[in-house]
């Protein structure tokens, strides 16, 4: 009898919300997580049809001699401009989506969590089975990243916001919340969400 795949789960949140803490936690509870923004950076480096496909379309000087990712080509000359943007979207998010389903089918638990900045924004969540989104307020967020970059000032952490969907559009999207403010606690609510899944995986 062939084994059945894992419940998938998406956990998803703006910069600054706190995703990769409450993914930790999960994590704490043996549940295993898949980190996408970490993965594609791996991938984009050492997968060897997206490398050729970068460079067909953005040039050889998107790697070094040695095949390292020159992430200071692609940031001055891709990243800069939203047409490049989504095309390289087009080539890392397949390769993403089919190292997680490939890494997810290896994993022996009732669920799994992918955690990516976007999965609404990219459709991904569209691959889960539910997904959480770690809403945070404006204020709190800006002051975490600032604290965690500080190269950064107010206006680049606001711009980088503003590209990402709001967090109410998130919200309604999301099955469910998790509020990571400095009046809730996110032990209770990971462990309450964590039961329900462990129910839903069972049935």
């Amino acid at each position: 009898m062939s084994k059945q795949r894992p419940y998938l789960v998406g956990i998803t949140g703006g910069i600054g919300s706190g995703k990769s803490t409450v993914a930790k936690i999960f994590s704490i509870l043996g549940i295993p997580v898949y980190f996408a923004d970490d993965r594609a950076k791996w991938l984009m480096s050492h997968n060897p049809e997206l490398k050729k496909a970068i460079e067909e379309n953005f040039g050889a000087e998107s790697y070094s001699s040695s095949g390292e990712l020159n992430r200071s080509y692609l940031a001055a000359h891709v990243f800069a401009d939203e047409e490049k943007v989504k095309i390289i979207n087009g080539l890392v998010h397949p390769a993403v989506k089919n190292d997680f389903e490939f890494w997810a089918a290896a994993q022996n638990s009732p669920y799994v969590l992918k955690e990516a900045a976007l999965l609404f924004e990219t459709g991904s969540y569209t691959d889960l089975d539910k997904v959480i989104n770690v809403s945070s307020p404006l204020k709190i967020r800006i002051n975490r990243i600032m604290l965690r970059d500080p190269q950064r000032d107010e206006k680049q952490v606001n711009d980088i916001i503003n590209k990402q969907l709001p967090d109410e559009e998130k919200n309604s999207k999301a099955d469910y919340v998790i509020k990571n403010s400095d009046n809730k606690l996110l032990i209770p609510q990971v462990l309450a969400i964590h039961q329900e899944l462990l129910q839903l995986a069972k049935n």
